[in-house]
């Protein structure tokens, strides 16, 4: 099967088969093996590339420019604030004047809303670098670490999810797994369970590729899992609700003891980042002076044997570069 992406836009793995997203991981290996050897592509010269970032980033905005830039890409960046887009202008009214500009857009906000107007109406392709809703460049980059990682096929592995398990990170993995065929399941309290849309398109997804979506607040089910993931227990815009997320998390937390609870001594541990696994960071200090331990995982683990957190990170760029490049060339 010849796969070609040329002009599609990138919002959400449920808009790709199986196949295509193979296409892409392969991609991404390819060139991350180029780019070890030292050699420098040309897939996107003479192409400019817009990043919108309406949240602020370290990895996505890094990974982006540095991809399309390695790829003989311009960039342009507009940050939190710096342009009219959703307040003076419309989505729609400033999708149209992008697409003038530019070949491509990311964009890293809130809304899927927004990414999917800028694809509507943009007439080029788009990229979602993180919304509310989803997370599609890292759940590439996550599946990436997970085939460099874990000595099995796709279909025989077991994520688990831990935390607050109605984020975008768990949604984007629930789609990640449904599509690759692999078993997923969230564990988390009952009072922060997973949207039942979210969970029945993941489900119908996974009825074509033998994929097993679930939920639970049942420690039992971390048994057998090949990944133990995790996240920050609230996300830009959502600190007022940190104490209440602390009482609700903290059984969750990833510790040794809960990769022990996998019954798996070659279980791996990973994070989209940044994270907060100790007190040296600003916010986790502050926030442990008002009586509040936001460590999602301890530093044991995060800085243990079984972390591949900065592999992960690294394919970041491999996987943004494959989807400009895909896309684009």
């Amino acid at each position: 099967m010849t796969v070609d992406l040329k002009g599609r836009s990138f919002l959400t793995l449920m808009d790709f088969s199986p196949e295509e997203i193979r296409y892409l991981l392969d991609l991404s290996a390819e060139l991350k093996i180029k780019r070890a050897a030292g050699l420098r592509g040309k897939s996107l010269a003479g192409k400019n590339i817009l990043l919108i970032f309406e949240k602020t980033s370290s990895r996505t905005r890094a990974a982006f420019e540095l991809g399309a830039i390695e790829e003989g890409a311009h960039v342009t960046y507009i940050g939190p604030g710096a342009s009219q887009f959703g307040k003076k202008e419309s989505a729609k009214d400033s999708a149209q004047l992008f697409g003038k500009y530019y070949h491509g857009i990311e964009y890293r906000g809130y809304s899927q809303g927004a990414v999917r107007d800028l694809a509507k109406y943009s007439g080029v392709p788009v990229w979602n670098g993180l919304t509310d809703e989803d997370h599609p460049t890292q759940i590439l980059a996550d599946i990436l670490t997970v085939e460099e990682h874990v000595k099995k096929p796709l279909n025989e592995v077991k994520v688990v999810f831990c935390g607050d398990i109605r984020n975008n990170m768990s949604y984007a993995w629930m789609y990640g797994c449904a599509k690759m065929g692999m078993r997923f399941t969230a564990w988390g309290p009952g009072e922060l369970a997973p949207d039942a849309g979210v969970m029945a398109r993941a489900i119908a997804a996974s009825g074509l590729t033998g994929a097993a979506i679930e939920w639970s607040s049942d420690p039992a089910c971390l048994r057998g899992a090949d990944v133990v993931y995790t996240d920050i227990w609230a996300s830009m815009g959502e600190e007022a609700q940190i104490p209440e997320r602390v009482r609700l998390l903290t059984p969750y937390r990833v510790t040794k003891e809960v990769l022990g609870a996998t019954g798996n001594p070659d279980v791996v541990f990973m994070h989209c980042l940044p994270s907060f696994h100790d007190f040296e960071t600003a916010t986790a200090k502050e926030q442990f002076k008002l009586g509040y331990d936001i460590r999602e995982v301890t530093d044991e683990v995060f800085s243990g044997p079984w972390s591949v957190v900065f592999d992960e990170a690294e394919n970041r760029l491999h996987t943004i570069k494959a989807v400009m490049v895909a896309t684009l060339s």
